[in-house]
């Protein structure tokens, strides 16, 4: 969680970085609750992924209601860095598409950006749907970054045992 936080901070594209928090948030917020984020509880973070994001959505349109794109990153991606976060934005500036995703792996994911006009879609999502749902419903508006190392996620013990020893 701190990388991913910090990598938000440090982005020059995040101009506010709101912390989604859910089952271990009463570990989790003393950890973070220094640094210079939003933080929002969700309280129905066990329906999925899907309730995390349109709580962010939408305390993001209340913190900030000219926003005009939201980044979406998971904290369980160890190789997310602000450049590639600035590329995300880079992409966005040089065409006019709605998503700009990160491809790896032979599909399309997070992070991603995106724009304002898929705000109301993404607060519709439900149970374990997460940003994919989206971008599979719209190609012809998704523009890609290149993330190979986007594939690496750590959700369990092993996941990073595994990272530790490829290291």
């Amino acid at each position: 969680m701190q990388r991913a936080i910090q990598t938000a901070l440090t982005s020059a594209s995040c101009e506010n970085v709101l912390v989604v928090l859910g089952a271990n948030e009463d570990e989790i917020r003393p950890n973070i609750s220094d640094q210079q984020v939003n933080i929002a509880y969700n309280p129905q973070w066990a329906e999925g992924m899907a309730s995390s994001i349109r709580l962010g959505i939408a305390e993001l349109q209340k913190l900030e209601p000219l926003t005009t794109s939201a980044i979406l990153m998971l904290c369980d991606q160890p190789f997310v860095d602000s450049w590639l976060i600035y590329q995300l934005t880079e992409r966005k500036a040089e065409n006019d598409c709605g998503i700009v995703a990160c491809e790896y792996k032979n599909t399309f994911g997070v992070p991603a950006l995106f724009d304002k006009k898929h705000f109301g879609e993404l607060e519709t999502l439900t149970g374990n749907d997460g940003a994919k749902k989206l971008i599979g419903l719209y190609p012809d508006d998704v523009a890609t970054v290149p993330f190979a190392l986007g594939a690496i996620d750590i959700d369990t013990i092993e996941d990073y045992e595994r990272l530790n020893n490829r290291a």
